[in-house]
């Protein structure tokens, strides 16, 4: 998944630091801080919380400190980030799409929460509506890694069968980046697709130089492009990676039942 959270460094031990200091009243120098403030400071300690709970696989408890940082800040944008997240994590779309959508209401010009509600309508299947916000997220300036939202409007581009838009973004988003390995997966699949079979070897040559982490996804494809090039020693490779890597995969699955067809 391809989301992006602009957070401060090290904001849990800032935020306790300064409420340590508010609940120890002005000593030291240190100026009370006024209602506001404590309760924006508060919301990105429950956010910081909510985040570590969820690395941990503690979903109830994320859920409870992300709810109570936006009862303290409803306009904390990383709070609605977040709880987006944790909200398509336990299967909740519709209200994971409510924050996803209101991180860029409460950031108008943010191409990292552009980005990420784009690729959210996209997952969701509404192909049309995701280019508007990739298209956002190209629009800032400030924004980072436009390469990812490149990467995700080709890809999204792709699963609409928009075969021509889709080649050019992922090659645009190529030339900024020629080692980035979702842009070289998904431009193989495209060659894949279109039947460019030498051509999608050559990008599945790049992905893999490139070391990513193996995936099933990336090895099916690496075995049909073998296939349909003839070699099946590389084909066969792939095969054996995938099975004993990932045996509960779809891709596995879908080999085991032709094996057994």
């Amino acid at each position: 998944m391809r989301l992006e959270r602009a957070a401060a460094a090290a904001a849990l031990a800032i935020a306790l630091s300064l409420l340590a200091a508010c609940g120890g009243g002005s000593a030291g120098g240190i100026k009370k801080q006024d209602g506001a403030t404590q309760k924006q400071e508060a919301a990105r300690t429950r956010t910081d919380l909510g985040q570590k709970y969820m690395q941990q696989g503690k979903l109830e408890i994320a859920l409870e400190n992300l709810t109570k940082a936006l009862e303290y800040d409803p306009s904390y944008v990383d709070a609605h980030t977040v709880i987006a997240v944790l909200y398509e994590t336990i299967n909740e779309p519709v209200k994971a799409g409510e924050h996803y959508k209101r991180a860029t209401e409460l950031k108008v010009k943010g191409g990292a929460e552009a980005n990420n509600y784009g690729w959210f309508l996209c997952r969701e299947g509404r192909y049309d509506e995701s280019q508007t916000y990739f298209d956002r997220a190209l629009a800032d300036p400030f924004y980072q890694t436009p390469v990812v939202a490149l990467t995700n409007s080709g890809t999204c581009l792709l699963k609409a069968g928009k075969r021509d838009e889709a080649e050019a973004r992922l090659r645009l988003a190529l030339e900024r980046n020629p080692g980035d390995v979702e842009t070289l997966i998904q431009l193989a699949s495209l060659a894949y697709d279109k039947g460019e079979y030498l051509k999608a070897r050559g990008f599945m040559q790049r992905f893999e130089s490139a070391s990513p982490p193996p995936r099933p996804d990336a090895l099916m494809l690496g075995r049909n492009i073998e296939l349909r090039l003839g070699n099946g020693t590389a084909a066969s490779e792939y095969t054996r990676r995938l099975l004993q890597g990932f045996p509960d995969s779809e891709q596995a699955r879908a080999l085991n039942v032709q094996g057994s067809s």
